[in-house]
């Protein structure tokens, strides 16, 4: 097929590295803008964007969609479809209608669950036990077209990381195999009652109450690892909380219980797993507290 690619952030890239190797013809690549990044602040492509410098593919970074050459340009590609990952832009109506099988979006969650912006994060902090991909034929509304093609991925104990690398890659191979079945395949329309929306995610959530119940807390800190970070304050210096595990014992909540670092909460504990300081690289709880030692009885603020 000829195929417009629409993505920014690197969990696009799979999808993009995919449809190129199964051999689609890709018109162009639609990403955003380059952005200041680093110490230096100098712009910087986004992962799209040098991942189709490297393919030798043509790149198209417009500020805006709704733009009458912007439209044209699009329109003048004349493409079978349009494959948008985490673009990051809202589509016009001329876009969504001019490819001849219209706009399909590779969407991590299992649709109508989590809409929106953080879907992978806001399916581990709810609990859900099975995440997933859908592609999804896109409309106006936000996430609410009707569904082609599903997989499901067992969340466990993955981090937001782990799950959004395992769902990019699975995302890409489900793309191809979309594509081989149209124009044939049915898309179901989503079922309005079990929509949920994802928030995008608030920086301000990271940071650790102890008061609240340890099963909750190891859910935020799988959610936001490794970005934001979960953390927590400590002699007046912010920590990371990367991966931890439940404990079951009960103390006052923030108080340290043991020379682990095992930290009660509103309901049982938490004891680190992994953690990171300031301007340093993640490490064990071992070898944290070997280079900042936390007395047992220490109360940690929230």
């Amino acid at each position: 097929m000829r195929i417009i690619f629409m993505g920014t952030p690197e969990f696009s890239v799979p999808t993009l590295r995919a449809l190129h190797e199964a051999g689609h013809e890709i018109a162009a690549v639609y990403s955003q803008p380059p952005r200041p990044a680093g110490r230096g602040k100098r712009e910087r492509p986004s992962p799209v964007h040098q991942a189709a410098l490297e393919l030798g593919l043509e790149v198209r970074t417009p500020q805006r969609l709704r733009d009458l050459q912007v439209e044209a340009d699009f329109l003048a590609l004349d493409a079978d479809v349009a494959v948008v990952v985490a673009y990051g832009l809202i589509l016009p109506p001329p876009l969504l209608e001019g490819p001849r099988h219209g706009c399909l979006n590779v969407h991590a969650s299992l649709l109508p669950r989590w809409r929106g912006a953080a879907p992978i994060q806001r399916a581990i902090l709810a609990g859900d036990t099975m995440t997933g991909v859908c592609i999804m034929r896109m409309e106006a509304g936000l996430d609410t077209g009707p569904v082609l093609a599903t997989a499901r991925v067992p969340v466990e104990d993955k981090t937001s990381g782990e799950l959004h690398q395992e769902l990019a890659e699975i995302g890409g191979r489900l793309m191809v195999e979309t594509l081989a079945q149209l124009p044939g395949l049915r898309a179901e329309p989503q079922d309005e009652f079990g929509a949920t929306h994802a928030a995008k995610i608030d920086k301000a959530e990271a940071r650790i109450d102890w008061t609240r119940p340890a099963e909750l807390i190891e859910r935020e800190v799988r959610a936001f690892a490794p970005f934001p970070g979960s953390w927590f304050e400590l002699e007046g210096e912010r920590v990371k909380l990367l991966r931890a595990h439940v404990i079951g014992v009960n103390g006052a909540p923030g108080t340290v219980l043991d020379d682990e670092l095992t930290i009660a909460c509103g309901n049982a504990a938490i004891r680190p797993v992994t953690l990171q300081r300031a301007g340093k690289p993640a490490m064990s709880a071992k070898d944290f507290l070997r280079g900042k030692p936390v007395e047992k009885g220490q109360i940690l603020r929230w």
